[in-house]
């Protein structure tokens, strides 16, 4: 019901509108701002499994991954590489997590174009697929990205980072990469709920509808709802009504889609169109981020792809 190809290109799919939003890439801004539910879990406190599969260092830096170029597990493609010293964070407070984008010169990448009104899109995610977090990192000068993380619960967490660069052999090409990081401490795995059409979050009722198959575009509808009755007070977000981001169980892999409904003000819902397409079957927990009122809501739930 995502679409997590990640050689999909968000540029190449804003431009064909509604007939597929399936974009893999997150691009950010160049201010610090927390825009996702920190700590979001499968409804238990912080926990989390063991590394789901965390490649030891390969490469010049710490905790070096370079996995299979598929779903934004791979911390290089196209000469492009998400490098950070970082390859440990501590457990059960705020940290820093600092990244570079170096590009086929071996350089500093600094040049990025806005998508979804910002240059960088960060997500952190637990191997059980807990502790979601979508952040809009800040940029230094010398190309260095800081993301202020919430508190991580001990575990393995990979760590995406989602741009386009505006400049160089890369210029207007859409990429998603990932590193791994461990945080020390017992780590407490946490099941993944089961496959549901429909969650709460903050009163609000969030329903999903469509039949995903593996490989196939397929439509989704999102309706959100509140006491019963459907709401249409959506306020924008990243430009458009709702963010929806997507990992497969077992290896993280990322898919990231948002509506083909067109944006009119404060006005949006109760409905909300997707076009999805995942290239694998099993199981994939789904956030969808949406704004009420000034406020962001996080809505966690389960979907199979068949």
């Amino acid at each position: 019901m995502f679409n997590s190809r990640p050689a999909v290109r968000r540029r190449a799919l804003a431009a064909a509108g509604t007939a597929a939003a399936l974009a893999l890439t997150l691009a950010a801004c160049g201010s610090s701002d927390d825009s996702s539910m920190p700590g979001m879990d499968h409804g238990a406190k912080s926990s989390s499994s063991a590394s789901a599969s965390a490649s030891p260092s390969t490469g010049d830096m710490p905790g070096m991954d370079h996995m299979a170029d598929g779903n934004g597990l791979s911390d290089t493609k196209d000469g492009y590489r998400l490098t950070s010293q970082d390859a440990t964070l501590p457990a059960s407070k705020q940290a820093a997590y600092r990244f570079a984008v170096t590009g086929p010169d071996g350089k500093p990448v600094t040049d990025f174009a806005v998508d979804q009104t910002k240059r960088m899109h960060f997500y952190a995610i637990r191997s059980d697929l807990t502790g979601f977090q979508h952040i809009h990192p800040a940029m230094a000068a010398d190309g260095t990205w800081t993301a202020d993380l919430a508190a991580l619960a001990p575990g393995s967490w990979r760590m995406f980072a989602s741009f386009t660069p505006d400049s160089g052999a890369g210029k207007g090409d859409d990429f998603v990469l990932s590193r791994i990081v461990t945080v020390p401490g017992t780590a407490t795995k946490t099941p993944l709920p089961a496959a549901a059409s429909s969650a709460d979050v903050d009163g609000y009722a969030v329903t999903v509808k469509g039949e995903p198959m593996a490989g196939m575009a397929q439509p989704l509808t999102v309706t959100v709802t509140k006491d019963g009755k459907p709401v249409t007070d959506l306020q924008p977000y990243l430009d458009t009504y709702a963010h929806l981001t997507a990992f497969h169980e077992g290896d993280t892999a990322f898919a990231h889609l948002h509506p083909t409904t067109k944006v009119d003000g404060d006005h949006g819902g109760p409905n909300l169109a997707f076009h999805a397409e995942l290239p694998t079957s099993g199981n994939w927990r789904l956030f969808l981020q949406f704004q009420t009122g000034g406020k962001l809501h996080t809505a966690a739930l389960t979907l199979n792809v068949g």
